[in-house]
């Protein structure tokens, strides 16, 4: 059996949720909260598998609340549930750990089917969420594979070259420039980048595509 924990400050929306997750044999509803506060001090004298959390309530919102019982019971899964599809609350959630994001106008199947996905371990995202974040998700990672913007175009020049393997000189040669002005570029780009060696210079170039 599954043991799900239901925090959501609407009495009558809550009592809705329960009727619809227990229609399965396999769910109970173990567990009732009010609020965030209340969600927190159940799951830390009880045990459950799964937290659905809605994102607004009072005393503690939803991913406050679920930052807090990750942090105290990790082994709880958690389920975020509201009528918001903003991406921010979505991203923020996902940066806690929560194994899925539910919106409330969903129906009964897709609600037990993501407390089963998440005790499974899985990730639930409805497809008007997941349509939103995961091209926020591609694109910040896209961004963070981008060299600093700080770099000048030589600075660059010369981490693609130190991404290749190359020495001084031989960066030197390439590029037309004397041996010590390719040595104060790379102290200077080690500053810039807060780096230790050209290891983990060469290690930034591939990383950042510049080789």
């Amino acid at each position: 059996m599954i043991r799900v924990l239901l925090a959501e400050d609407q009495v009558m929306v809550r009592q809705g949720l329960k009727a619809m997750l227990e229609t399965d044999p396999e769910i109970r509803v173990t567990g009732e909260a009010n609020n965030g506060l209340e969600a927190v001090a159940l799951c830390e004298h009880h045990q459950f598998d799964v937290a659905v959390l809605d994102i607004r309530m009072p005393e503690m919102d939803g991913i406050e609340t679920a930052r807090f019982i990750r942090a105290r019971s990790p082994e709880v899964k958690l389920l975020m549930l509201t009528t918001f599809d903003d991406q921010d609350y979505v991203m923020n959630a996902l940066k806690i750990g929560v194994s899925g994001y539910l919106l409330k106008n969903g129906d009964t199947s897709a609600l037990i089917r993501s407390v089963k996905s998440a005790f499974a371990g899985g990730l639930s995202l409805e497809d008007q969420i997941a349509a939103k974040v995961v091209p926020a998700l591609l694109g910040k990672q896209e961004e963070a594979n981008q060299p600093d913007p700080s770099l000048t175009p030589r600075e660059r020049a010369i981490l693609s070259c130190i991404g290749e393997g190359l020495s001084n000189r031989e960066i030197a040669e390439r590029l037309a420039l004397s041996i010590g002005t390719v040595k104060n570029h790379t102290s200077q780009i080690l500053d810039k980048l807060e780096l230790r060696d050209r290891t983990q210079l060469a290690i930034y170039a591939i990383k950042h595509h510049l080789v």
